[in-house]
């Protein structure tokens, strides 16, 4: 499975971005699918990921301003994320993950500055 991803760039906090991930390959619908983000000397952490049916989960800093989508046709995964704070700004990376294995997107910059 391969993933690309696309949408980060430089927003005003306050602002929204929207972030696109198109898999390809082996790409199964029962494979959870979501975003991560690692911030400069921190961790890698989950943002928000989405199963097979439509259940998610997001990280308590972001609930009730990402939302995570997926379309099962386009093999696409979304994050749109608004109300932007600048401790939002870190590399995010798509992630696929099923019983045959987890891979990742390159990772796209979001940055939320004046």
């Amino acid at each position: 499975v391969q993933l690309q991803a696309s949408g980060g760039g430089l927003v005003q906090p306050g602002g929204s971005l929207r972030l696109s991930c198109a898999a390809s390959g082996s790409v199964s619908t029962s494979a959870i699918m979501g975003w991560f983000r690692q911030a400069p000397g921190d961790q890698r952490e989950l943002v928000a990921s989405i199963r097979a049916g439509g259940s998610t989960t997001y990280a308590d800093s972001v609930k009730g301003r990402f939302t995570v989508s997926r379309d099962y046709r386009k093999k696409t995964v979304d994050l749109t994320m608004n109300s932007l704070k600048p401790e939002d700004t870190a590399v995010y990376y798509c992630n696929y993950n099923s019983v045959r294995g987890n891979h990742w997107g390159q990772g796209t910059l979001v940055t939320v500055s004046s």
